[in-house]
C-alpha cells in the first residue's frame, strides 16, 4: 500500500461545513471503489493544487464536489490529523474544517466536477438535520460531527480553531 503523503508531511486538506438557512449540513456519501458495501458520510472538501490557499481549496471543493458556488465562507472551525486506508493506499491528511453558509433551502448538489476516483466513490449527497445526524447509525466522519455541529449550533463558532483528536484507522 503506497501513501499519499508529500515528502513535507501530510497532504494538506481543506473541507466544508456547509450549513444551509434551517441549519442542515450537506454531506456526501462515499464508500470504497473495490468495496461497495464499505461507506460512510463526509464532507465536501479535498486537498490544495498548486499555490492555491486553504480558503480557495475550500470554495474550488465545494464547487467541484457539489456545484454549490454561492456561499459565504466564514472560520475555521475545527483542524483534524487523519490517516486511513483508501482506494489500496493509506491517505495522511492535515484538515481544516471551514464553516460556510448558504442563502438557499435544499439547494440540490450536483456531482458534475468529479476527479476519476470520486465518480468511482461517490454515490450522492443529502442535507441533514441536526437530530437526524444524532440518530445516524451509518458511518460519518468525523467521528463526532453530531456532537460538534450541535455544538456550533448552540454557541456559535470557536474564537480559534479546535483541535480534534486524531483518527487513525
Amino acid at each position: 500500500m503506497t501513501t499519499d503523503r508529500a515528502a513535507d508531511g501530510p497532504r494538506k486538506v481543506s473541507r466544508v461545513i456547509l450549513l444551509d438557512p434551517e441549519d442542515r449540513i450537506l454531506l456526501l456519501h462515499g464508500f470504497e471503489p473495490d468495496e461497495p458495501s464499505v461507506d460512510w458520510w463526509f464532507t465536501p472538501g479535498g486537498g490544495l493544487e498548486g499555490g492555491e490557499s486553504r480558503e480557495q481549496a475550500a470554495l474550488r471543493e465545494l464547487a467541484e464536489e457539489t456545484g454549490i458556488t454561492e456561499v459565504e465562507l466564514g472560520p475555521v472551525l475545527w483542524r483534524r490529523y487523519c490517516s486511513f486506508p483508501f482506494d489500496g493506499r493509506r491517505w495522511d491528511q492535515d484538515e481544516w474544517y471551514y464553516l460556510a453558509r448558504t442563502a438557499r433551502t435544499g439547494t440540490e448538489p450536483r456531482l458534475h466536477g468529479l476527479t476519476e476516483l470520486e465518480r468511482r466513490s461517490l454515490s450522492g449527497a443529502r442535507w441533514w438535520t441536526p437530530q437526524e445526524l444524532l440518530a445516524a447509525r451509518e458511518t460519518v466522519y468525523p467521528t463526532r460531527l453530531a456532537e460538534l455541529l450541535r455544538t456550533l449550533l448552540d454557541e456559535g463558532p470557536p474564537a480559534t480553531p479546535v483541535e480534534l483528536a486524531p483518527e487513525i484507522v
